[in-house]
């Protein structure tokens, strides 16, 4: 990106004067040399020269950047403690709007509420490479075991920043292919974090082939670190497993073949800008890009993981949740054997309680807040999708087993709708699920009453053949 790479030569030249200005020479210079990393932030607060604050900025990032992790926690510590409000400015500012309500009384509270630290974060960026410094910090801030309310006062800073500076607005999709850089590519490889990539030429898999696509979203100052980026499969129907989109001997077809998009992976890849949604973007931009390229699309669909039910299962288990049956419960005892997928007998009988479980798991269990439990569900859902298909057994890795006995689930993103799904979770917490789906809740009522588990299963496989049609609709 010449443009990026101009611009950086250009911040670097001005920071490289500057700290020729600043930092050798004089006897003030030589103490700001000598400076530690509090006087240097307060330096950077009070300068006005661009050059001089640019390498100031620098030298404040290059020394943190040195410091080891007892260092880092000391540098966070002094951020909390010595650049937090002015209390005698906001003590004046919220005197002066008591008695004055006006606007100019509610900026002037409005900027002496604001943290010091927040301007000082500004400011740092300003440096040659602050923004990639910055996220980096941020990263190490969440990594750290602290969770002091002032923990969360600073992470509150960098996160209502970052939201301005990773704006949509900002952001550019590109879209990653074979001839993509290498560099680019093995950060693909790196961050891929539902279906671990295992080398090259399973990245070349999944890249190369007509039916494959795979979308990043960039920053102009992180120019070649990707931010998240979804792997789309074109396909004929909606796939039940991932196995069907992965295998190495699957049926490959023309792009223009395809009636279905499936979105089976989307990965953040930044540490520190967890909380900064890019992903909700992303895919109302890729649908739209894919379904010109490509007006022959007619389903938009995930095969989705499922990370949080094995967690919330395991707590059913271990509470003797009346809603189970002593019968039900005997046959969650069979998750107990690492090898039971492998049985047909044992998988047929988990599947006959799982089910049931996962619909409930979905569509009433709620977190104190009232939204959905797992996480995958919340940003989905949150994003105005549909909850169409529960897949047992749809990802058989060590990793989907552990987290979620293998589930697996397909969310729908039909336009017309996506507005009023939104509207129904965010206003009524309601989760808008596919007849199929809902009918698992009543097979957990028939479950509870001594039904008969057999004729459901048969019920559900007819009624969800009938709601997909073999995955076109």
């Amino acid at each position: 990106m010449p443009e990026a790479s101009f611009f950086t030569d250009m911040l670097q030249s001005i920071t490289d004067h500057g700290r020729q200005l600043l930092f050798s020479g004089s006897r003030n210079t030589q103490a700001a040399a000598k400076a530690d990393l509090e006087t240097l932030c307060e330096m950077l607060l009070s300068s006005r020269g661009e050059a001089s604050g640019m390498a100031l900025a620098a030298e404040i990032l290059d020394r943190w950047g040195a410091l080891d992790s007892e260092g880092a926690q000391k540098f966070f510590h002094m951020l909390q403690q010595k650049f937090g409000p002015d209390t005698a400015r906001l003590d004046q500012a919220i005197e002066d709007y008591r008695t004055d309500k006006s606007s100019t009384a509610v900026i002037a509270l409005h900027q002496a509420a604001e943290p010091r630290r927040q301007e000082l974060l500004r400011r740092l960026n300003h440096a040659p490479n602050g923004t990639a410094t910055l996220v980096r910090m941020r990263q190490q801030l969440l990594a750290s075991k602290d969770r002091s309310e002032a923990y969360h006062a600073l992470d509150a800073d960098f996160t209502h920043l970052f939201g301005s500076w990773f704006n949509r607005g900002f952001l550019t999709l590109r879209p990653i292919d074979w001839t993509t850089p290498a560099y680019i590519l093995e950060k693909i490889i790196q961050y891929e974090a539902v279906h671990e990539i295992a080398g090259w030429e399973e990245l070349r898999r999944r890249l190369a082939p007509a039916d494959r696509r795979c979308f990043a979203f960039f920053h102009p100052r992180l120019a070649d670190e990707p931010l998240v980026f979804v792997e789309v499969a074109l396909t004929r129907s909606v796939p039940k497993a991932i196995a069907d989109v992965l295998d190495e001997g699957r049926e490959q077809i023309n792009a223009d073949e395809a009636t279905t998009a499936v979105f089976y992976s989307i990965s953040n890849c930044q540490d520190g800008l967890r909380g900064i949604s890019f992903g909700n973007f992303l895919i109302k931009q890729v649908v739209e890009d894919l379904r010109k390229d490509l007006p022959g699309l007619k389903n938009f669909v995930t095969l989705s993981p499922v990370p949080g039910f094995a967690r919330w299962l395991a707590k059913v288990r271990a509470t003797g949740d009346r809603s189970l049956s002593k019968a039900a419960l005997e046959t969650l005892t069979l998750l107990d054997d690492p090898n039971w997928p492998g049985s047909e007998s044992s998988a047929a009988e988990v599947e006959r309680v799982l089910l049931p479980l996962a619909a409930r798991y979905f569509l009433t269990e709620r977190t104190p807040e009232g939204r959905p439990v797992d996480p995958v569900a919340r940003f989905h859902l949150g994003n105005g999708a549909r909850l169409e298909r529960v897949n047992f057994l749809g990802d058989r890795s060590p990793k989907a087993l552990q987290q979620a006995h293998g589930l697996m689930v397909n969310y729908l993103y039909k336009l017309d709708d996506i507005v009023a799904n939104h509207e129904a979770l965010a206003q009524r917490g309601e989760v808008i699920a596919s007849p199929a789906v809902k009918s698992l809740l009543n097979q957990n009522e028939e479950g509870r009453r001594g039904g008969n588990g057999q004729q459901g299963s048969r019920a559900f496989a007819q009624l969800m053949n009938s709601t997909l049609g073999g995955g076109r609709k």
